[in-house]
């Protein structure tokens, strides 16, 4: 199954690089997010490619139709996708956006596909099968090539932290928690990026630590949850400490603030530096 999705990812991303490449139009949907014709254009291959994979799963995307939480709190597994995440990035044309795909079991993912097309990076997990990160060519599929996470990282100390943050929506209290860290760890080094590319980040070993203490939705971080989990991370729900792990389904699709964090690096919050 994994295979297909990947190459459901790549002519997805195809899809919006075609877009990308030409003079766009952007509207603004209800809650003023941005919408271009490359979401509308991945979201129809995505949906049409799932539904030949496998009919009886249901799909939850974020340019589909709203499904009513009394319909889907009876799904066991289903589809959970985001056409365009960062789609603040595809329109400033940074080549920071990602096309997510995700297969979720009771209410955690179980499979996860991100694929950031102008940077040609594909990465892909499925549960008990580790996490991987592959280089396109030219959107050619060649998994033999496909590196494990996390990657090999040679010299690192145990007492710097690389902190990755959101490159359009950081905000009062991600920059509080950053302060926090400042103030308590040896040395801090800040990355910033968009998208799902920052839970990657982490699933890589690039980075340590992603607090996301703004809103997303479950259609946003789900592919990468699956990525993080296989790769030795975990996705913690923060309330100014840590408590349970994010889930999907909910009846409110809007996740609450969230850290994801590499396992080695859980001592920060085992000894109070990361608690107000």
């Amino acid at each position: 199954m994994i295979h297909r999705v990947l190459k459901i990812a790549l002519e997805a991303g195809r899809e919006v690089m075609e877009v990308y490449r030409e003079t766009f139009s952007v509207e603004y949907k209800e809650d003023r997010t941005p919408l271009t014709e490359a979401d509308r254009r991945s979201h129809r291959v995505i949906t049409e490619g799932l539904r030949k994979l496998d009919p009886s799963i249901p799909i939850l995307s974020e340019e589909g139709k709203e499904t009513p939480y009394e319909e889907r709190r009876s799904w066991r597994s289903f589809w959970l996708v985001d056409p365009l995440d960062g789609t603040k990035e595809f329109v400033k044309r940074n080549g920071e956006f990602t096309v997510n795909i995700a297969l979720i079991e009771g209410n955690l993912p179980v499979l996860g596909v991100v694929f950031a097309p102008a940077l040609e990076l594909l990465y892909f997990a499925r549960r008990g099968e580790g996490a991987y990160r592959l280089k396109t060519d030219g959107g050619i599929l060649s998994e033999e090539k496909a590196e494990r996470l996390p990657l090999k990282r040679e010299g690192d100390s145990p007492e710097t932290l690389r902190v990755v943050a959101s490159r359009s929506h950081r905000n009062r209290e991600t920059e509080e928690f950053v302060s926090r860290l400042r103030s308590k760890v040896k040395e801090i080094e800040l990355v910033s990026i968009g998208s799902s590319l920052k839970t990657c980040l982490v699933a890589e070993g690039t980075a340590d630590i992603y607090p996301r203490l703004g809103p997303t939705m479950e259609w946003d971080t789900a592919a990468g949850h699956a990525i993080a989990l296989e790769s030795g991370c975990e996705v913690k729900i923060y309330d100014g400490k840590l408590s349970d792990t994010l889930t999907y389904n909910k009846r409110d699709l809007l996740n609450p603030p969230f850290v994801v964090f590499r396992k080695e690096k859980a001592y920060l919050f085992e000894r109070g530096v990361l608690e107000i």
